[in-house]
């Protein structure tokens, strides 16, 4: 018979996981799961399933027709926990996704949908079980932010069909759940899909839709304002965009910092430096220029662009399309490159380096041709994925 435990034990040193780790991603207490690899309890078969799921493994354990009323006990009181959805449970998921809305700046797109799948999976299992209303509710919005965050991760990779799905979805679970800072989110979220497209003028009808909704103490309404401001950038309505941008930054100082300014969900004061060097950018305001310098000088960790948030990757492309105006030609060009070698550029922002290059192109700069060949690069590395 095989030792279960220490099987485990092996896979988990291997893989470089830690039992903890391992706990938290099988919503398992880690107490239980230690009892259990250290042959104190006995695997339940449930639990034998989820480990071989996790691990890659195929391991079986043996009935031996006798019964452990304390390995009863114990699976009987996971199983409550889990029917009725216990609140160190909710409390899990919720911090969950945190931490992806917290990584998502510097995430693949596809390995942040992974996760996503895997809690929205479980947050589906527990919504067929016994809750309280309180506790459905919760279930409701963490599903929905969730399937908002797997919309965006979607967009990002033009992945338009997946994208549309969870942003109804995300919709249909903000309302259910009386939420509407999700909603706001879900409208502003769709702003950036179709601004991708190049449909301006609906991207301005979505954003107005957003702050309609937004509750006036959360990000979505300083975010859906910003996305109006770019997008009227690219109207060309120039008054629209000076009062857009004005606006988000009146909002964003009347807040604090929050304890999490990465989560892309929760609107930090620093990134009105972003939204605005790429809204004046877009508008061909020279003014844009301090903005992205002070992005790229606040969010670089290092010179090593493959380190980079993708507001660094955004900032250096706004920054190219200022310089090139101002036939500052050798910096744009830098600035640029350095965008596009980055890595940082997801599929959906393709198109704001394309700008850059056709820029350069049309001046028949002797950079055109790196710059060229740097973003057919990209484009191939992206291809390759898909």
């Amino acid at each position: 018979m095989i030792d279960f435990g220490s099987e485990v034990r092996t896979a988990l040193k291997k893989q470089r996981k830690s039992l903890r780790g391992a706990a938290k991603e099988l919503h398992y207490d880690v107490a239980y799961l230690s009892r259990v690899l250290n042959g104190k309890q006995a695997p339940s078969s449930e639990l034998t399933q989820a480990i071989n799921e996790y691990l890659g493994l195929s391991l079986e354990v043996e009935d031996g027709g006798t019964h452990d009323d304390e390995m009863d006990a114990w699976e009987l009181a996971r199983r409550a926990q889990v029917s009725d959805v216990e609140n160190t449970t909710l409390g899990r998921l919720e911090r969950a996704f945190d931490d992806l809305a917290m990584a998502y700046p510097k995430a693949n797109p596809e390995d942040l949908l992974r996760q996503v799948r895997k809690h929205s999976a479980y947050v589906g299992k527990l919504l067929d079980g016994r809750k309280t209303l309180s506790q459905h509710r919760r279930l409701l919005v963490v599903g929905g932010w969730l399937s908002l965050l797997g919309a965006t991760a979607h967009i990002d990779l033009m992945q338009d069909d997946a994208a549309t799905a969870l942003l109804e979805t995300a919709a249909t679970l903000a309302r259910e759940a009386g939420h509407r800072e999700i909603e706001a989110w879900c409208y502003e979220t769709e702003a950036w899909r179709v601004l991708t497209d190049g449909d301006y003028a609906q991207a301005v009808d979505l954003s107005r839709a957003a702050q309609e909704v937004a509750p006036a103490d959360g990000s979505a309404i300083i975010q859906a304002t910003a996305q109006e401001g770019r997008a009227s950038a690219r109207l060309g309505n120039g008054k629209e965009t000076y009062l857009a941008v004005e606006h988000v930054q009146a909002l964003a100082a009347a807040i604090d910092s929050p304890d999490m300014p990465e989560h892309h969900f929760r609107y930090d004061p620093g990134k009105a430096l972003s939204y605005t060097a790429t809204t004046l950018a877009w508008l061909g305001d020279s003014a844009a220029e301090p903005y992205a310098r002070e992005v790229i000088k606040k969010l670089s960790p290092s010179d090593d662009v493959s380190q980079w948030p993708r507001r660094v990757a955004s900032a250096n492309i706004d920054l190219a399309l200022v310089l090139l105006k101002a036939d500052r030609l050798d910096e744009a060009c830098n600035s640029a490159q350095r965008a596009i070698l980055s890595g940082r550029v997801v599929p959906s922002n393709h198109w704001r380096a394309l700008e850059v290059v056709k820029a350069v192109e049309g001046r028949q700069l002797p950079e055109s041709a790196d710059l060229r060949e740097a973003y057919q690069g990209l484009k191939s590395i992206e291809k390759g994925k898909g």
